[in-house]
């Protein structure tokens, strides 16, 4: 699928200029002449890059970075007459990632549009990659999905209650430290919770039943004579 870049730039013959090397080169390409337009076509259109111009009629390019940087998050190509380097450090203190004066190579530009692109690409498959990570841990040949409440032991998947998998959630989240009972339940049941501490050490006897190879001496769910349980890793 092309990727789509907006143009918003009052000077015809430049938007036309830049709208030609783009679509060259595989672009799908919309142009906006104004301030107005360009955010309209922003609110209501997919867009995934955006080159603006800083003079224009009616919004400037900077009252239109402010604007749709609460919403959008993509890619903005900055594009001004002016060489002034506050004009530079504005567009960027705005979250612009990249400023280009007039005049300039359209070859360049197409250049910059294909490093930004590829570059803002690479950062989200590396947050995704990152948000997946940190929603699961992964333990000795323990996995735990923290979203889809899912365990797996060494590849298979065991069912656990609820409380069982908060349980297990909690000590895996905080390994090495000891707790005793009456925190666990305070932490995993509530303070509200009726019943009594001593569920605790129920639940605990359940889940390693589920996960450890040899219950009576766990590899993961330890006790601590007189102070409580700790997830070991």
């Amino acid at each position: 699928m092309k990727k789509k870049i907006l143009i918003i730039e009052d000077d015809s013959s430049i938007a036309e200029l830049q709208k030609d090397y783009l679509e060259v080169a595989d672009f799908e390409v919309s142009v906006c002449a104004d301030g107005s337009e360009g955010i309209k076509t922003l609110q209501e259109n997919d867009v995934d890059l955006l080159i603006l111009d800083i003079m224009l009629p009616g919004i400037d390019g900077l009252e239109i970075l402010r604007s749709m940087k609460e919403d959008k998050d993509i890619p903005v190509l900055l594009v001004s007459a002016k060489k002034e380097e506050i004009d530079k450090i504005k567009g960027l203190s705005l979250g612009a990632d990249d400023y280009i004066t007039k005049p300039f190579s359209p070859g360049e530009l197409v250049a910059r549009v294909k490093a930004h692109l590829e570059n803002y690409e690479r950062l989200k498959h590396r947050f995704r990659e990152g948000a997946k990570q940190r929603n699961t841990l992964t333990i000795r040949g323990l996995k735990i999905e923290k979203d889809s409440h899912r365990v797996f032991v060494l590849g298979k998947e065991v069912s656990l209650a609820q409380k069982e998998f908060g349980l297990l959630l909690y000590l895996a989240q905080n390994p090495n430290r000891v707790f005793g009972r009456e925190e666990l339940f305070e932490r995993v049941w509530g303070l509200d919770a009726l019943g009594d501490s001593a569920t605790v050490t129920v639940h605990i006897a359940r889940v390693r039943e589920k996960i450890e190879s040899d219950p009576s001496n766990p590899q993961y769910l330890e006790t601590v004579w007189g102070a409580g349980y700790r997830f070991r890793i």
